[in-house]
């Protein structure tokens, strides 16, 4: 079974996906006037001001919904998969981890508009997503449904179970913790999560995200700066390794370049869809805003977290052992960097980031759900199998099993999204005009209303 699965998603991501990720995001790239470049600092604004202004309780923020978002990029492909990447295609998978993000922002700012846009008022909160805005934007009912079928497969059962198998190796590692008893212990805790809904989720996730991500940060910011001497080394086998004759004439620069892309996609979720959903849960004045503040967030994960995991493990060198793979690898190269303390801290930091892209993962799939049925059993059963039956069964799988299902749900997923985004992204790119349009007016906080997109006015449930 993992051999088929294996050749399968060769197949898909060697022939369609890598290319259609890098042609999309050069093309939102183009159409935005590299919004995700030339917006840096309106970013980290919208960032600070709402995570300082927002006092209705009963919406989720800006910054929580980025806040989520983040939970569920900031994890186990910033320390597993990026380990896994240069283990697999070589310190030059992780140049076109940068390059898919570089680009790639450019389509999670098109996405994220799409789905703020597109969004409908629910009971706690706002919802919607890809399956959203293909249903409203596109009026494909069969296609709308496949992507909220995908989706929860992909993120509410795959991701979930990539997550748990990811924390109980790390505990087993260091601990001794045996799968089993670890995976019930996260049965019971996400299962605790998963009840209390977004709100609850919103507020974890807001706690949990910056502290893991500062403290992780800090810790890789001093092994880089007590190995300063090598970063120069570093940066040149990364671009050497990503374009060297060696590679071409071997064949792998295709491997290389095709590890790197799809550990970049799992971590940052660039054109995928799925950010889109905790994005248009945020209550804000103008779609643009939401775009903008999930952009940062592609930058957040690959080019500070997965690099920094990037160069702890190229500067202890231990990347050239074969032995040495995923999470192992990681413990390994900060063992050897800061001693003892080094594995410690990666099973804590595992468990924080790892379970909070659990309850992220399955607010994703509890969105689509939504959007399927709105069965009050049905959900039940969900949450049941996304907190408890994949959490156990990615404890006791094995690593390659769980991730070779993941790349597989990841590809169906992304192809979907993107062909709905590049017929919706028209729309993207006139709410993003309108918006620059505002700022030069001097008006420091823009408005949209539904009757400035007259043609899809029918289409739009908020905005009024």
């Amino acid at each position: 079974m993992n051999e088929f699965i294996t050749t399968l998603n060769d197949f898909l991501w060697g022939y369609f996906l890598i290319a259609g990720l890098i042609a999309c995001g050069l093309w939102f790239t183009l159409k935005t006037k590299g919004v995700q470049f030339r917006m840096v600092g309106e970013m980290f604004r919208l960032l600070v001001d709402s995570s300082t202004s927002a006092k209705d309780t009963r919406h989720v923020s800006s910054f929580q919904a980025f806040a989520v978002s983040v939970a569920t990029r900031v994890g186990t492909g910033n320390l597993a998969g990026v380990a896994t990447a240069i283990a697999v295609g070589g310190p030059g998978a992780v140049f076109w981890m940068w390059v898919i993000a570089l680009i790639g922002a450019a389509t999670a700012f098109v996405e994220s508009t799409l789905g703020q846009l597109f969004k409908q008022k629910h009971r706690d909160s706002f919802i919607g997503g890809p399956a959203y805005y293909i249903r409203r934007g596109l009026h494909n009912r069969w296609m709308s449904m496949l992507f909220a079928v995908l989706l929860t497969i992909t993120f509410g059962l795959s991701y979930n179970s990539i997550q748990s198998n990811t924390i109980c190796g790390a505990m087993n590692h260091v601990f001794g913790l045996s799968p089993l008893w670890m995976g019930m212990l996260l049965v019971v805790l996400s299962l605790f999560i998963v009840f209390g809904g977004i709100q609850r989720i919103a507020r974890v996730s807001a706690v949990l995200v910056p502290v893991m991500a500062v403290g992780y940060f800090l810790l890789a910011f001093f092994v880089v700066v007590t190995n300063i001497d090598q970063l120069p080394h570093v940066l040149y086998v990364i671009v050497a390794d990503a374009f060297g004759l060696e590679q071409v004439a071997g064949g792998s620069l295709g491997a290389t370049m095709m590890i790197g892309v799809k550990r970049g996609l799992f971590s940052n979720e660039a054109g995928e869809g799925s950010a889109p959903n905790v994005a248009s849960t945020a209550a804000v004045s103008h779609p643009v805003k939401q775009g903008l503040i999930q952009s940062l967030g592609v930058f957040t994960d690959t080019l500070l977290v997965c690099s920094c995991t990037a160069f702890i493990i190229l500067m202890s060198g231990l990347y050239q052992n074969p032995e040495l793979t995923g999470i192992a690898l990681t413990q390994s190269a900060l063992y050897a960097e800061v001693g003892v303390f080094g594995p410690f801290f990666v099973a804590i930091a595992i468990f924080l980031f790892a379970f909070s892209s659990i309850i992220g993962n399955y607010y994703y799939g509890e969105a689509n759900i939504r959007f399927i049925t709105s069965n009050p059993y049905v959900m039940t059963v969900y949450r049941i199998f996304s907190g408890g039956v994949m959490v156990m069964f990615g404890a006791l799988s094995s690593l390659q099993l769980v991730w070779n299902l993941g790349d597989l749900c990841m590809a169906l997923l992304t192809a979907c999204n993107l062909v709905a985004i590049l017929q919706l992204g028209k729309y993207a790119f006139r709410l993003l005009d309108d918006y620059r349009s505002q700022k030069r007016r001097g008006i420091k906080e823009p408005t949209f209303h539904r009757s400035q997109l007259p043609e899809i006015e029918k289409d739009l449930e908020c905005w009024e």
